[in-house]
């Protein structure tokens, strides 16, 4: 298992996440060398998730006109054992950016699935309160988009709960070749949802 830095740094907000059960036999051509299929009480999941990446720097680094930018995921849930016992990741199926440095810069540093694409985004507030959050891109001369109104309430997450799996997942695998991964940390603080 090869290991590299984490050498990107970011906001993410305004995440929306779509959840369905998928049959686990359809991920695992999929599964990188050394993971394998992490499940919520016995259920597999496939998630697609969309997201405003904001502040973005590379090794410390912001650069200009790629530092706020849409991003939509497919991706999926793996565990790996390590010494210190299980490391609960998620594996990236496809990653759609309008930027085609960072789409270049992930495939080329993490073997990561990004392409770019045109993209689109709005965030409705009222009174500070999330009324609309939606997400858009442009595939075969087509927009697509995922969109949400979230509730007024913001929540923490419940221990144990199907939430919290989907959410907490700290690293990030990718499949180097078939007998080789790359597997890279992945911090953020525990979020809530409306």
């Amino acid at each position: 298992m090869q290991s590299k830095p984490v050498f990107l740094e970011a906001d993410w907000s305004w995440l929306i996440m779509l959840n369905y059960e998928i049959d686990p036999e359809k991920l695992l051509p999929l599964v990188p060398f050394g993971t394998e299929l992490d499940f919520y009480n016995g259920t597999c999941y496939i998630s697609i998730v969309g997201f405003w990446f904001s502040n973005t720097r590379v090794k410390k680094i912001g650069f200009p006109f790629h530092r706020n930018f849409e991003e939509l995921n497919l991706r999926f849930y793996v565990r790996r054992k390590s010494a210190g016992g299980w490391r609960r990741g998620v594996v990236f199926v496809k990653e759609l950016v309008p930027k085609f440095a960072i789409a270049f810069i992930a495939r080329t540093l993490y073997n990561e699935n990004y392409i770019s694409l045109p993209m689109a985004h709005e965030h409705i507030f009222e009174n500070k309160i999330p009324q609309k959050i939606s997400y858009s891109w442009k595939l075969n001369n087509h927009w697509n988009h995922l969109s949400v109104s979230p509730e007024v309430e913001e929540r923490s997450f419940i221990s144990n709960s199907e939430q919290e799996f989907i959410t907490e997942h700290y690293w990030g695998y990718s499949a180097k070749n078939e007998n080789s991964s790359i597997e890279y940390e992945v911090q953020h603080p525990a979020w809530t949802y409306r």
